[in-house]
């Protein structure tokens, strides 16, 4: 299972979700982003014009 975790999540959380591929918005770069962005990004879809 892929996991995403946001700001607002504890990083230490992953190390409870091991087994699973997990990544987080400081590891993607992409912190600050609103949330309809984030879902974009993790999804790989552009969000320019």
């Amino acid at each position: 299972m892929r996991v995403f975790l946001d700001e607002n999540m504890p990083r230490p959380l992953r190390h409870a979700l091991a087994g699973h591929e997990v990544s987080y918005v400081e590891k993607e770069g992409w912190k600050g982003k609103e949330n309809g962005e984030l879902l974009a990004l993790s999804r790989g879809v552009s969000t320019s014009s």
